[in-house]
């Protein structure tokens, strides 16, 4: 009977691949690159994190063990890093999200020119990051007009050279990507309050609910998908920073006491950096752990979004 149904998903799965086989041939090459660029890199740095490893000097590859990985999780470094992303994060996340709740909402009742103003809050997403980091470094210098108009009208009492604070650098950071990026929040929050039912807002409104309350007790829980959905991709790109603090004006290593240093400068300057030997093997154990972090994070929301439909 067991050989039976075998044969019977061994014949199923035949004819499955001759009636799609060209479907298979036009997917193929994609899966050739996945394989080549995804799978062996990645295979590739999990075997590199037990050795000692440098590409300017292959023959001095020493085989650690599991030092790297004892160095990674008791490295100062890469945790200074992690308290730097998961703060930068949470104002940006917040700012971010709040900003396109609330455009997307007025949005939502604009009946004249409604596409023309989508159109200039998406601007800053095509925008290069490089371009509004610098732009944004320029306004909040200390001879930039955002300061001097602070100055002049009290609110300081003298200029702030920000990028040798602890705490400013991560905060500008995040103000400007919130700049850069709260159109998608706006137009994919925008977008889940077209789907939802407009009889359900009708309805309530004939109970007596006022905005408010349609808002609190209708539209913010049926958008949760959306923010759901736009908090996993936030917390996965956050993780993943790097091209900001550059564009800024940063080193890799996040400025003289590593307060703009991001887990991906870190590995970036383990891997590759001057001021001491480059160890292709620790980068890799903490390109590992980063990826690690990434998917239990990913894994956790996921199972909280779930409880919550449960």
């Amino acid at each position: 009977m067991v050989a039976q149904i075998q044969v019977q998903r061994s014949n199923r799965s035949m004819h499955h691949l001759r009636r799609y086989w060209l479907g298979y041939v036009f997917v193929s090459p994609w899966g050739v690159l996945y394989l080549i660029f995804g799978i062996y890199p990645l295979f590739l740095s999990f075997f590199l994190t037990f050795f000692n490893y440098a590409f300017a000097t292959p023959e001095t590859q020493s085989f650690v063990g599991i030092g790297n990985w004892l160095r990674g999780l008791t490295d100062p470094l890469f945790w200074k890093s992690l308290g730097n992303i998961t703060y930068n994060q949470t104002i940006f996340i917040a700012a971010k999200n709040g900003i396109g709740l609330l455009l997307a909402v007025l949005l939502f009742r604009v009946r004249f020119g409604a596409r023309l103003f989508r159109t200039i809050y998406f601007l800053p997403v095509l925008t290069s990051t490089v371009v509004l980091m610098s732009i944004g470094d320029n306004l909040a210098s200390p001879g930039g007009p955002i300061q001097r108009w602070l100055l002049e009208n009290g609110w300081i009492s003298e200029l702030v050279y920000w990028k040798s604070e602890d705490l400013y650098p991560m905060l500008i950071i995040a103000l400007i990507n919130t700049w850069k990026w709260f159109g998608i929040s706006t137009i994919i929050l925008l977008a889940g309050m077209y789907s939802i039912d407009p009889r359900l807002h009708e309805a309530a409104q004939v109970d007596g609910a006022n905005a408010w309350q349609q808002f609190r007790h209708i539209t913010l829980p049926l958008l949760r998908p959306q923010l759901f959905f736009l908090l996993v991709v936030d917390v996965i790109n956050g993780l993943q920073m790097f091209g900001e603090v550059l564009s800024i004006g940063f080193d890799v290593y996040g400025g003289i006491n590593n307060q703009a240093l991001t887990p991906v400068l870190y590995l970036y300057a383990t891997a590759f950096g001057a001021d001491e030997r480059p160890n292709i093997g620790y980068a890799s154990t903490l390109g590992v752990l980063l990826a690690i972090l990434i998917a239990a994070l990913t894994f956790l929301q996921f199972r909280f979004i779930r409880s919550d439909y449960d």
